[in-house]
């Protein structure tokens, strides 16, 4: 009784609707991935990449059934709650530390690649703490201010950025050469399946964040509904993404980190449509405030869940600062960063965002069939 009391008291307050959910979930998957998954897919796959992002979504359409079949279980509850009934108290609690610390391990590398794509693109002189600091103060306000102002705030950003990238994919399908596609599956499948294992991976488990954003929805039974047209419509998205890279910059968009960037540079055209790198760049920055944001927000949840700190505002100063510090400390150069993102983040991606909740969901239905079967 004591822990559903305890429970019952840190039911949020704050509420989102469902569009507000939606646009954070695209933003949230889409605003760091757009300049850099082309090439990491075409790096294995070459010019099948677009092929990759079939088998790809797989991983993230397992992750949004769990979190919706356990949130509809657990009413109300973030899956720090909830895997404590299910693990039990201690066992409960081990998990929610190892997801405080994936989320403070995620926002330092998240902030850190922010800061490498400025540094890269505009400030190569500025200190590695400015930009980490400048970014993380500002995400700290605004998870002070809440969730529900972080999704007001993104219902307004993420509509201004697509519409801004309409006429950049106008142009780009303009220049676009479909025989840049061929040979259709010249390598067979297996480059394909590689070429999926990062998205996979790192990008579409990122539906994760349903496990904390769900129980500040207002109307749940929407859950469904609107988390499927945000997953599908950052499906389409990327497809269009990678695909017109190929068309545009061939088998070169696997040398390219950020291969998107420069398909806009070379679709600009003098006037008006001058630098549309700079689009890319804005792009990037407001998504990643969202995306940093919310992932600040869900760490701060998480720590006063598992601390049973009945406010989690009064963590949000000292967790920003332990966050600008990770930031400026967890890699020394881009080149770590690239070969963490590629070939390590993936795979505790998958086990973390995908495997632990379906272990967590097997797990509570073994136990719901037992009670049943008892006399």
């Amino acid at each position: 009784m004591g822990m559903e009391s305890e429970c019952a008291k840190m039911q949020p307050t704050e509420k989102i609707t469902g569009t507000q959910l939606g646009f954070l979930i695209f933003t949230f998957i889409v605003s760091t991935i757009i300049l850099t998954i082309p090439g990491w897919m075409v790096m294995f796959a070459k010019q099948n990449a677009w092929l990759s992002l079939i088998p790809s979504t797989t991983t993230g359409l397992v992750t949004l059934w769990v979190f919706i079949t356990l949130s509809k279980r657990y009413p109300g509850l973030s899956i720090i709650q909830y895997s404590s009934k299910i693990l039990g108290k201690w066992l409960g609690r081990c998990l929610g530390l190892y997801y405080v610390y994936f989320w403070y391990d995620s926002i330092s590398v998240m902030v850190i690649q922010h800061t490498f794509f400025i540094k890269t693109l505009l400030l190569p002189k500025s200190p590695t703490f400015v930009g980490s600091m400048t970014l993380l103060v500002l995400c700290g306000i605004a998870v002070y201010l809440g969730i529900e102002v972080i999704g007001r705030a993104n219902e307004f950003l993420t509509p201004m950025i697509l519409v801004s990238l309409i006429p950049i994919l106008i142009l780009a399908i303009l220049e676009a050469d479909p025989v840049l596609l061929k040979p259709f599956l010249g390598e067979g499948i297996l480059p394909v399946l590689q070429g999926a294992v990062i998205p996979a991976g790192a990008f579409m488990t990122q539906m994760f964040i349903l496990g904390w954003l769900l129980p500040y929805l207002n109307q749940p039974k929407v859950a469904l509904k609107v988390s499927m047209i945000a997953y599908s419509g950052i499906s389409v998205f990327i497809f269009l993404i990678v695909l017109l890279s190929i068309m545009i910059l061939g088998t070169l968009t696997g040398k390219l980190t950020y291969s998107v960037l420069s398909v806009m540079q070379y679709i600009g055209i003098e006037g008006s449509f001058e630098r549309l790198e700079a689009i890319a760049v804005a792009m990037w920055v407001l998504g990643n405030f969202v995306k940093v944001s919310v992932s600040l927000f869900i760490l701060c949840l998480s720590v006063s869940q598992v601390l049973e700190i009945r406010n989690y505002r009064d963590i949000v100063a000292p967790l920003t600062i332990l966050s600008i510090i990770g930031s400026i400390w967890i890699f020394k150069n881009a080149a770590e960063l690239q070969i963490h993102l590629a070939f390590v983040y993936p795979v505790g991606g998958f086990i973390t965002q995908t495997l632990i909740p379906l272990a967590l969901l097997i797990i509570d239905t073994i136990k719901r069939k037992a009670v049943h079967s008892l006399p």
